[in-house]
C-alpha cells in the first residue's frame, strides 16, 4: 500500500500527475483533469483541517460502516462513487494551477507528517487517525489518476 509519508510513494504520485495533460480524458466519470486536479486537493487540505465540511445525515447514518471498508488497503474505490458537493469544481478550472496546487499539498501532506492530522471529522468517515487519513487519501489518488489513465 503506498503511503504519502514515504517520499518514494510521493514521488511516484508526482510523477503520476505530471502524464496528465489539460487534455487527457478520463476513462470514466465526468470530471475532467483540471476539475480531478482540484477535487483531488480538498480532501488532503481537510486532512489538516484547513477545509472544514459538514457531516450530512447519510453520512452519519452510515459513514463509520464504510470507513471499515475504505481505510482496508486491499479494498480500492470502486467507479463512479458520490461525491462531496464541496469536493465538485466547476469549470473553468485553470489545469496547470490546480495541477500545483495538487502538488504542492501531497507534498506538504508529507512534510508535515502524521502529527500535523486534524482531530476534526472526515465529512463522510468521520473521525479518522492519521493512518486511516493516510490510506484514504492514497487510495483516492490512486483511483483518480488511475482514472485518467496513470
Amino acid at each position: 500500500m503506498k503511503s504519502l509519508y514515504n517520499q518514494n510513494d510521493v514521488q511516484d504520485f508526482v510523477g503520476r500527475i505530471n502524464k496528465i495533460t489539460a487534455t487527457t480524458q478520463p476513462q470514466w466519470g465526468k470530471m475532467n483533469a483540471a476539475q480531478v486536479m482540484a477535487h483531488c486537493t480538498a480532501p488532503l487540505k481537510m486532512a489538516h483541517g484547513e477545509v472544514k465540511s459538514k457531516r450530512g445525515l447519510f453520512s452519519l447514518l452510515l459513514g463509520k460502516h464504510f470507513k471499515k471498508k475504505m481505510v482496508n488497503p486491499a479494498t480500492p474505490f470502486t467507479k463512479n462513487l458520490p461525491t462531496d458537493p464541496n469536493f465538485i469544481f466547476p469549470n473553468p478550472c485553470d489545469f496547470e494551477e490546480e495541477k500545483q496546487k495538487l502538488i504542492n499539498q501531497i507534498k506538504s501532506f508529507s512534510q508535515k507528517g502524521p502529527d500535523a492530522i486534524t482531530k476534526l471529522p472526515h465529512s463522510f468517515f468521520g473521525y479518522m487517525n492519521p493512518q486511516e487519513w493516510d490510506i484514504i487519501q492514497s487510495k483516492h489518488l490512486d483511483h483518480h489518476l488511475s482514472q485518467f489513465g496513470v
